[in-house]
């Protein structure tokens, strides 16, 4: 087993946003706080080693929520460029893993990072999470990855050493990934709320 206080935490916050519409989705109020601010708040608790976030021009402040923030101007390079930037940023003595999260997935749970952390066995692992159909982050990745990650190009990320490797299954309901407004909306109506519109 990794453990988390030998991982570094990557929140992956950069991003146009192209399918969203006019706003920036992570800045968008869902349960009383912004989208983006989901899974910190989730993962307060887990004893990182370090928290990294890679972002654009969102406006939230992960620095004061113990964040070291890496700046991305570049987000249509694609995923694999944050990526990249977020594993250089994280490396370090002692960091022996990696964990990958999506700003964008406010459901996540600090159990289900638990569950992949139990299920890593050294540094080759790769251990991602699944709604028992689709691998998808969060994802841990050990130390002898590093290197796989920050040659990685294009928008598909770690898509394939994912697809390759261990999936922890969860309620689909934690790893909803909002991209778009409609994906906002029906979110939102889970839980009775109506979301307001900016005016084109």
């Amino acid at each position: 087993m990794i453990e988390p206080e030998t991982t570094a935490l990557i929140l992956l916050a950069a991003g146009k946003s192209a399918r969203f519409g006019l706003s920036d989705k992570l800045t968008e109020t869902f349960l009383g706080q912004p989208l983006g601010m989901h899974v910190v708040t989730a993962l307060d608790a887990v004893p990182f080693a370090r928290r990294v976030v890679v972002r654009d021009g969102v406006q939230l402040d992960y620095a004061a929520r113990g964040y070291h923030e890496v700046h991305n101007s570049r987000p249509e390079q694609g995923l694999s460029l944050s990526l990249k930037m977020g594993v250089e940023a994280a490396r370090g003595p002692g960091i022996e893993a990696v964990l990958i999260a999506l700003a964008d997935m406010p459901r996540v749970t600090a159990a289900q990072i638990h569950r992949l952390f139990e299920a890593a066995t050294g540094p080759d692992s790769v251990v991602a999470s699944s709604d028992g159909v689709h691998p998808k982050p969060p994802a841990l990745f050990g130390a002898n990855r590093f290197d796989a990650l920050e040659t990685l190009e294009g928008d598909a990320g770690a898509r394939d050493l994912i697809l390759a490797g261990r999936h922890v299954v969860t309620h689909p309901d934690e790893l909803i990934d909002v991209d778009t407004e409609e994906e906002l909306d029906k979110l939102m109506a889970k839980f009775g709320q109506v979301r307001g519109r900016l005016e084109s």
